[in-house]
């Protein structure tokens, strides 16, 4: 009882330091030249004030103590999302916090809903609640970097999450190599249309993720434009991912060549399903190919379907343990094992870097249903029974008889 009292009392302890700590940094800005004695008297006050709390913890044998600028205690970690309406992005969460509960962490998430202003708010509310590291999926890759600076302030490690903050002290990123995303998603459809004309749909201008996934594209495709095989009819970036924005594109882009289009490299599955709206208005769906990422429920149907002919699977498990492994360790003040670095603008940022896979009707059993991503019965369940993989089928029958 006494250890858990400590405890408590550290954790409101620490709450107070960073609120004087804010106070001062606030007043700094706030006050001007002539009114210097005002801040030193506040700054002597508030460093009083310190003191004190210091003594006060000192006194304490908690176990959130550091030792050797270790932290030996429960770590708490501040996550912040860009959003939380795409499935994938709740995967992401749910598998986060499942990891850093199995550390001995506790996990504080916030979710912006594409807000830049709301994602900075709730960061500077994450950091009030006393988090040793702070993990961003960031909305808008160049203004997150305010996040950043108000993390290192307060001496809060961060943790880019998928998507690279730019221009900013960035600790650590953890995530695909996106660049080879790009190459894989382009370099499939090249494989089986070799020529013909070509409908880029990108993704939000904001990501910095969008960004290296065209830069892969145009990495496979440039020297088939160049050599007039392929011919680029329409290349568009969708605002904020929308699916909406998707199929308002492609149906720009079938009107531009009178629905003479082989192949439609669509960054995401969310913006596959607006591509494949629109060509199922042509009755074009089926005929056209079409990339997609993220291995969606909904992607992996159209897979089986016919509709969508790709996705690239990033096994999001791999993605959020490994995250929340780095960041109790950096909270820990412990090494943190990279394989790469990248760089944002600013500095070469140290990364953990996972290898993405390429899925079509012919591995789906083999990837996303062996990994426990999805299940056959979902992702079959617009196929006829006697369409489904032959020893997925036997699978399912098993699994089925045993529930009964």
């Amino acid at each position: 009882m006494e250890e858990l009292a400590g405890w408590k009392f550290l954790r409101a302890a620490d709450k107070l330091v960073r609120r004087v700590a804010r106070t001062v940094i606030a007043t700094e800005i706030l006050l001007d030249f002539h009114s210097w004695e005002r801040m030193r008297m506040l700054r002597f006050g508030s460093l009083l004030t310190l003191v004190w709390v210091i003594v006060c913890v000192g006194c304490v044998s908690g176990p959130s103590e550091r030792a050797g600028g270790k932290r030996r205690g429960p770590v708490r970690i501040g996550f912040s999302l860009d959003t939380l309406k795409e499935e994938r992005w709740q995967r992401d969460r749910d598998l986060f916090v499942a990891k850093a509960k199995e550390l001995g962490a506790e996990t504080l998430v916030q979710a912006a809903n594409s807000d830049d202003a709301l994602q900075l708010q709730q960061a500077e509310n994450l950091l009030t609640q006393g988090i040793d590291v702070l993990v961003v999926v960031p909305h808008n890759a160049e203004t997150s970097a305010a996040i950043v600076e108000l993390a290192k302030k307060q001496g809060v490690p961060v943790i880019s999450y998928d998507r690279l903050i730019r221009h900013a002290d960035v600790d650590l990123y953890v995530s695909f190599d996106n660049l080879r995303v790009g190459e894989m998603q382009a370099r499939y459809l090249l494989d089986r249309a070799p020529a013909g004309n070509y409908v880029l749909i990108e993704g939000a201008p904001t990501d910095n993720n969008a960004h290296l996934y065209h830069e892969g594209h145009m990495k496979v495709l440039g020297p088939a434009v160049k050599s007039g095989k392929v011919k680029i009819v329409l290349e568009q970036w969708a605002r904020e991912w929308l699916p909406s924005e998707a199929l308002k594109h492609t149906e720009n882009a079938l009107t531009q060549a009178n629905n003479q289009v082989a192949a439609v490299v669509a960054s995401n599955d969310g913006l596959a399903g607006g591509v494949v709206q629109a060509l199922e208005e042509q009755g074009l769906a089926g005929k056209v190919l079409v990339s997609g990422q993220d291995a969606d429920l909904a992607a992996l149907q159209r897979i089986v379907e016919g509709k969508q002919t790709m996705t690239v699977y990033k096994p999001i498990k791999l993605l959020a343990e490994r995250a929340a492994e780095a960041a109790v360790r950096l909270a820990r003040g412990e090494k943190v094992e990279t394989n790469g670095v990248l760089n944002n603008g600013r500095k070469d940022v140290p990364s953990i870097l996972l290898d993405p896979i390429v899925v079509d009707k012919n591995n789906i059993v083999d990837t996303v249903v062996k990994d426990g991503f999805h299940r056959l019965e979902d992702i079959y369940r617009n196929v006829p029974r006697d369409q489904w993989p032959r020893v997925a089928s036997s699978r399912v029958v098993d699994s089925s008889s045993r529930a009964n």
